[in-house]
């Protein structure tokens, strides 16, 4: 079993109606033997596994020895921009897979992977100026500080 320190939430960076085949197929075009999430959220509020937890993914370059990936599928507008078009069943299911994940992880951050740039200024805090990328387009730390493990039901 992996230590799991982190959670990290992504968007795809793609039209919200790309399917998950798709996602794969991309990521074997990179030349990349895993996949870069362990879930997927489609624009319906599916989730959809693409590895499991027990496998190293593509996430973030430097961290993944020690994390789990979610992303929504979406994350553009229709010029390319990067912008946070989750569907409210996306906010849904992703605020319900955190929580899943937390209870398998309960000592793991829950963070964008926009947070993993640097600080180049060093005030602490990576600063909108300093992100090498925008995914997920909102601020997963703050949006999900609130959530709690789901609790487990007495045998």
């Amino acid at each position: 079993m992996r230590t799991i320190k982190n959670i990290f939430v992504h968007c795809t960076a793609t039209p919200q109606h790309i399917t998950p085949e798709q996602l794969l197929s991309a990521f074997r075009r990179r030349g990349w033997t895993a996949p870069g999430y362990h879930y997927v959220i489609r624009a319906n509020g599916n989730i959809v596994k693409l590895l499991d937890d027990l496998f190293v993914a593509n996430g973030v370059a430097g961290h993944n020895r020690h994390a789990v990936h979610v992303a929504y599928i979406g994350g553009i507008d229709a010029q390319g921009r990067a912008v946070d078009n989750r569907t409210p069943e996306q906010r849904n299911a992703l605020r319900t897979q955190l929580r899943v994940l937390l209870t398998h992880y309960p000592g793991a951050r829950i963070l964008g992977h926009r947070d993993i740039s640097p600080d180049r200024n060093a005030n602490g805090r990576v600063d909108a100026c300093e992100r090498i990328k925008a995914c997920p387009c909102f601020d997963a730390a703050e949006e999900y500080a609130d959530l709690r493990p789901v609790r487990q039901e007495a045998a």
